[in-house]
């Protein structure tokens, strides 16, 4: 497969650099792959997919202010480290800049020593082992000292770091944050479970590989990042009695959909608790066993995430739809607008 057949023109005017005053008032554009039509809405208007009985699934991760700023006490150097994996017993995973000069050893120190860290194991691509040492809780020191890690596409400074948290995250733990849930407001999700959808939580802790492009070694591997995933027993057995009532389960974004199809493909369609790390890659010839519909942004030309959407949808009506998008001037990427596509295509 050709990651260039996945590729398209976007306009960098296009690209949303600050959020919405209201979430919901992001233009919403409606996929019917079986129809073959596509409806220019907002998404408010997504109340109008839903029906009683189904249910709208959310990941309620939340993102971590990973990103920190330090010096190397000997030279006073700055540094910059972005957390991306817990380790456990006080190490993390980290993105070093710069790399080269943070050889095993090395010490960095954040907000005047309040937080030090110290490189345990040089890894490929810039990224370091480093063990924190601190005083209290790490979270509430990480959300002291640490800076909200936007995508490299976003060059605006986010005034308030809420925006780019969902109103229901609550589990720490991710790089990034899980965009198609920005769009909703607290209220939307009470016009959605008054008309009879159960609104479900799963967990899926986003990495930075969501951002990463595509490679040939990724395609013929079939394989992604692994990002760790949680559904809890509760949450499994209200979406086996969605679908066994044949009623359908409805995923915002793709996270919840990579969790919800890697259950689907361990248990063979079945529906259990489960944790562990996915690193599941959905793309065209993939057999879709949980997921029935979902809301989900425009995102990077020539990426896993167009591949999931056109697996759904069909490559050639996801691509119209993205041309649709561009023609008609919607704002693209984490900050923009959304997409929600109603049927898989045949």
């Amino acid at each position: 497969m050709d990651i260039a057949e996945f590729d398209y023109d976007l306009p960098e005017e296009l690209i949303a650099q600050t959020p919405l005053e209201k979430r919901d008032n992001s233009r919403l554009l409606v996929l019917d792959p079986q129809a073959g039509s596509l409806q220019d809405k907002h998404f408010y208007d997504i109340l109008d997919e839903f029906e009683a009985g189904d249910a709208l699934v959310l990941n309620n991760t939340r993102v971590l202010p990973a990103r920190l700023h330090g010096e190397r006490p000997e030279t006073h150097g700055h540094v910059e480290l972005l957390l991306l994996k817990d380790k456990g017993d006080n190490t993390w995973e980290c993105l070093a800049k710069p790399a080269r000069k943070m050889k095993v050893g090395e010490k960095v120190s954040f907000g005047d020593g309040r937080l030090t860290a110290k490189v345990v194991e040089e890894k490929e691509d810039g990224i370091r082992l480093m063990r924190f040492s601190y005083e209290g809780i790490f979270l509430q020191v990480l959300e002291s000292l640490g800076e909200m890690p936007l995508p490299p596409y976003i060059h605006e400074k986010l005034q308030d770091q809420e925006r780019y948290q969902t109103v229901y995250a609550k589990e720490q733990g991710s790089a990034a944050a899980p965009t198609a849930g920005l769009h909703y407001t607290a209220e939307l999700l009470e016009a959605i479970k008054a008309k009879g959808v159960h609104i479900v939580e799963l967990t899926l802790h986003v990495g930075l590989g969501t951002f990463k492009p595509l490679t040939e070694e990724n395609i013929d591997a079939e394989r992604l990042h692994s990002e760790f995933y949680r559904l809890t027993e509760e949450a499994a057995a209200t979406l086996r009695e969605v679908k066994a009532s044949g009623h359908r389960i409805i995923a915002s974004g793709t996270t919840s959909i990579r969790t919800l199809e890697t259950i689907g493909t361990k248990f063979n369609g079945d529906i259990q608790a489960d944790s562990g790390w996915t690193d599941i890659f959905i793309l065209p010839g993939y057999e879709w066993k949980i997921v029935d519909a979902f809301n989900t942004n425009f995102h990077l030309p020539g990426t896993s995430l167009v591949m999931l959407v056109a697996s759904f949808a069909g490559k050639d009506f996801t691509l119209k739809a993205y041309q649709h998008a561009v023609d008609k001037k919607y704002r693209f990427f984490s900050f923009g607008d959304a997409m929600f596509v109603r049927n898989k295509g045949k």
